[in-house]
């Protein structure tokens, strides 16, 4: 997601100064007991009215990602061997100061899934007596599916139709990342937790005629509130930059 979608702020604490991303091994931490506090934080906005329609919230930037789409502008938080730049005490203490003024927590990224330390973080939240948002793209279908009960509001970033979906994130199999994605979709629509769906059209990829498509498909699965968003070339690679000057020039 991921920051999946290019309607995100840019990160105002944090941002780590690394690069590409690569394929996510399993994190050893993921083999013993995860607390809040092993989060790999990238990035923190302490006030955010956009995360969340109709509510003002934090947003926490989740570092690594496994996916490489074509229009991501923050490269800086998809390598997953980063280390992180905010620790979750300063989550915490932001939430202690803002009860009453904030309507909850959104976990963003990078891909936040991916992280088996989420659960008890959003746990911390609910308990706080904040909402808990989530933008995913979906990459991690059992992973999210274990996250549904513990939130109540989600982003879901769909990339484009099946068949494209590989030339977007450029990663995995043919099939791998639509597998997982519409997979992911299925679950949160059949969990009747409150969606968004979210598509930031790539024109380096995307025909009108496959945005069509892709709304029909949507539409047809049960999708109700589906946004487009225009890619924006800020952040993004000179090559991206320069293929989407092409484009926009035809």
């Amino acid at each position: 997601m991921t920051l999946s979608t290019s309607g995100q702020p840019p990160l105002t604490l944090g941002l780590p100064g690394v690069g590409a991303a690569s394929a996510v091994p399993v994190p050893s931490r993921e083999r013993r007991a995860t607390c809040a506090g092993d989060l790999v934080i990238a990035g923190l906005t302490p006030m955010s009215s956009c995360d969340w329609p109709g509510r003002l919230v934090a947003t926490v930037f989740l570092q690594g990602c496994p996916w490489q789409c074509t229009y991501c502008h923050n490269h800086a938080i998809l390598d997953p061997r980063a280390p992180g730049q905010v620790p979750w005490r300063d989550v915490r203490d932001l939430l202690a100061r803002r009860a009453g003024l904030l309507d909850g927590v959104v976990f963003s990224g990078g891909e936040p899934t991916r992280q088996p330390a989420l659960a008890d973080a959003m746990r911390e939240v609910r308990a706080a007596g904040f909402g808990v948002g989530l933008h995913t793209g979906g990459a991690y279908p059992r992973r999210l599916e274990a996250l549904l009960p513990l939130v109540d509001w989600v982003g879901f970033d769909v990339k484009a139709p099946r068949d494209l979906y590989r030339a977007v994130v450029r990663a995995g199999g043919e099939t791998t990342a639509a597998d997982q994605a519409f997979a992911s979709l299925r679950l949160v629509l059949d969990s009747g937790v409150d969606v968004q769906v979210r598509t930031t059209v790539d024109p380096t990829v995307l025909s009108d005629d496959d945005v069509r498509g892709l709304t029909a498909t949507l539409h047809a699965l049960g999708v109700r509130d589906h946004v487009l968003q225009e890619v924006r070339p800020d952040g993004t690679t000179s090559e991206y930059r320069a293929a989407l000057a092409r484009v926009r020039a035809r």
